[in-house]
Order: structure tokens, then sequence, then C-alpha cells
């Protein structure tokens, strides 16, 4: 009996272990890749245009990346100076600032 449970726990770690197919690995995941297939359906702006136009009023700042929230549609990038964070939230239909937070 140990050596039959023995062998399934084998066998299902290898499974486990296994790469996935090539197509469910292409499957983008979460809201950034509802992001990719809202800005392709061009219902959102792209996050390299919304980067365009936040990053240059940032002076000084380091950008840090950004995040889609697919419930409200908007980009929230993140950025810091002289230790602190500040985010500004961008809505992704209109590329038109609609928040900051430090």
């Amino acid at each position: 009996m140990k050596h039959r449970s023995a062998l399934l726990l084998s066998a299902l770690a290898a499974l486990a272990l296994a790469p996935l197919p090539a197509a469910a690995q292409d499957q983008p995941r979460g809201d950034q890749g509802e992001a990719r297939r809202e800005a392709e359906a061009g219902n959102i702006m792209r996050s390299r245009e919304i980067e365009a136009r936040i990053l240059p009023t940032m002076k000084g700042a380091e950008y840090l990346g950004f995040a889609y929230d697919s419930t409200a549609r908007a980009y929230r990038l993140k950025f810091i100076k002289d230790g602190r964070v500040t985010y500004v939230d961008v809505d992704a239909r209109t590329g038109r600032v609609i928040g900051r937070s430090r």
C-alpha cells in the first residue's frame, strides 16, 4: 500500500512540474491581459501612450511601472522621488489624470 501511495504521489508531482502547453502559456492573465485585449480592441489607450503623456509631467521622479485596473478602466503609474512614492491614476479611455496620491 505504501508503495502504491508513493507511486501515485510521484506521478502527481511529475504532472505538476510538467510545462504547460504553449497555448496555455500564451494566454494573458488578470488585469494586464485584459488591458492588452481592451487596447487591441480600441476601447482603451495603450500603456505606452499613457506613459508618454504622464512621464514628462513627473520631472525628477523615477518611474517604477504601472498596473491596470480592469474594473475602473484605469492605469496606476508608480513613481518615487526623494524616498516618497507617488501614484498617478489615469483614465485608460481618455488619458486624463483622475487621481494622485502621495
